[in-house]
């Protein structure tokens, strides 16, 4: 595989997704942290609305994302060992 071509695949392979896998994802994530955001700026201002709405959607992004990754790199090991 060429350099160029690596740049754009390899982290999505270490999280054992395709490029498109991974844009869908990405794409996904970005969509519900400028939500949480929002969310955010409307309990700056009026603070009696959205109290854990951004807190609890950066614990569900981080819940679904903390281990992303751990079963390709776990199949490869064992794949390297064999």
């Amino acid at each position: 595989m060429n350099r160029i071509a690596k740049l754009f695949t390899a982290h999505p392979a270490a999280v054992d997704e395709t490029y498109f896998e991974h844009m869908a994802f990405a794409g996904k994530f970005s969509g519900r942290l400028f939500v949480a955001a929002f969310a955010a700026l409307i309990h700056a201002v009026l603070p009696f609305l959205c109290e854990t709405t951004a807190s609890r959607t950066v614990r569900q992004l981080y819940e679904r994302t903390h281990n992303r990754g751990a079963s390709a790199a776990a199949t490869h090991a064992s794949a390297e060992r064999a």
